[in-house]
């Protein structure tokens, strides 16, 4: 049997950029094993020398962020001027997790008795499949990959094709960093069949997933008939900002548009549903206008370019059908003249930032996930309504609430069905918090002390002094 060839096209240029082998099924096979073996004997290796590797493999990612940042402007087309952010934020994430994980994975005492010890101890649970998503690799990774290692498991990773030299430089960086053989491994291809194959495999332990809600229900229906298996699944938002009437408009147009545009709205956790009262509704959509004239859609190795082409021929046409849908429905366009928007570079998948109002729930636009750089404003009567509406989807990632009066917005927060709720800001896993998708949002949570739970399982040990 011949192996696949994965082809990686740039949306800069939608020409190859990458190829790489896949691995024949007998190689796909043989890969749990040694993670099994590796595992055997880093389960073993004391935390502190863990830490060291972790430390060590840290700064070395840190020296090397300019050169992953080209790779990641090449690969998936975000402006330059950002991606070496991307790499220095999943560092400071990876160094938070590594200051937690004495704390987080410590020994929880028993009630004293005179004549026994009882303890639970946390314990690393094996082999991890980490398959990660294109948007944001190195913060993806860093979610699943430190608590993992700290924790005492190896993994098994499997990039997106969009992104295929992160996997390639994780390991590199981790072997220089001291990492033995084969705690990380990795493997491309383009194929669910072979990931079906290591999702079944006895010794894979926990399957770490980020991308669609579809890729999720696949990944959790292949680990169906698994009882020893987990599944951790960060998957799709369509997460709302409330604009409430109180605020600095301009300042919060100013914030708005950064967290539905910023990547060109290719996160799980941009802004997709914009409700703003109505008493300063057109006030806020003019103040959107002038914040849009402001940016630059263009090449992404420009320094000066704020938006660069989305990831895929496929995602510029579903961006133009959630907004051919909503103005067929009436909405309107009300984008502002910008001459980067209407004459970008020829061969890339650009597609300028677009701004709707007068949408509404009928729209797929305000149901479904769009993945680009739309801005849907609709109009609510004050808080309740607002509420109902945040409420009405199927996602429940994040939400935000702006205000200045943050105590009613931590009210409003209460109400809202999301697993972070933000109150003047947006879109900013921070590493001391949860993350966690509520609805199909995924399950599971990734970050702060509670981002190390899915890589141990709990054993308890109750020990009484011999009686005699």
């Amino acid at each position: 049997m011949s192996v696949e060839t994965i082809t990686t096209i740039s949306p800069v240029t939608n020409k190859p950029v990458a190829t790489r082998s896949g691995l024949s099924d007998a190689d796909i096979e043989a890969i749990p094993e040694l993670a099994t073996e590796a595992f055997q004997s880093w389960r073993k290796t004391p935390l502190k020398e863990r830490q060291t590797i972790v430390r060590t493999a840290l700064a070395l990612l840190e020296g090397k962020q300019d050169e992953l940042a080209k790779e990641l402007t090449e690969q998936m087309g975000r402006p330059i001027a950002y991606t070496a952010k991307e790499v220095s934020t999943a560092v400071a994430r990876g160094r938070y997790l590594l200051k937690i994980s004495d704390e987080a994975l410590s020994d929880t005492d028993g009630e004293p008795e005179k004549g026994f010890k009882r303890y639970i101890k946390k314990v690393p649970i094996g082999p991890v499949l980490v398959l990660f998503a294109w948007n944001y690799p190195y913060l993806i990774l860093i979610n699943s990959i430190i608590p993992a290692l700290l924790s005492g498991n190896s993994i098994i990773l499997k990039p997106s094709p969009q992104t295929p030299t992160v996997v390639e430089q994780i390991a590199v960086i981790f072997k220089k960093a001291g990492l033995p053989d084969n705690i990380i491994q990795y493997f491309h291809s383009g194929s669910f069949t072979q990931i079906e194959t290591l999702i079944r495999a006895p010794a894979i332990q926990l399957v770490c997933f980020t991308g669609s809600v579809a890729g999720g229900l696949a990944v959790q229906r292949a680990a169906s008939d698994r009882v020893a298996v987990r599944v951790g699944l960060e998957l799709g938002g369509k997460d709302p900002a409330y604009v409430r009437s109180d605020v600095d408009v301009a300042w919060a147009a100013d914030e708005i548009v950064d967290g539905a545009i910023f990547n060109s709205g290719q996160s799980c956790c941009s802004l997709e549903r914009i409700y703003v009262d109505e008493k300063i509704h057109d006030q806020f959509v003019s103040a959107v206008q002038e914040v849009l004239k402001g940016y630059k859609l263009g090449d992404p190795f420009d320094k000066n370019t704020n938006i660069g082409p989305v990831v895929s021929k496929r995602s510029v046409e579903t961006i133009r059908m959630h907004v051919k849908d909503a103005l067929e429905k009436g909405a309107k366009d009300m984008t502002p003249e910008n001459e980067t928007f209407t004459s970008p570079p020829g061969d890339g998948n650009y597609v300028a930032p677009i701004l709707l109002t007068n949408v509404d729930h009928s729209m797929v636009v305000m149901t479904e996930e769009t993945f680009g750089p739309v801005i849907p404003v609709m109009k609510v009567k004050g808080d309740q309504e607002a509420i109902k509406l945040m409420n009405d989807s199927q996602f429940g990632l994040t939400a935000s609430i702006w205000t200045k009066d943050t105590d009613k917005g931590n009210e409003i927060a209460e109400e809202v069905e999301a697993g972070t709720v933000f109150v003047n800001r947006a879109d900013f896993p921070s590493p001391d918090l949860a993350w966690i998708g509520w609805k199909n949002s995924g399950k599971g949570q990734t970050l702060s002390k509670f981002g190390f739970d899915q890589f141990v399982k709990l054993k308890s040990y109750h020990i009484k002094q011999y009686p005699k």
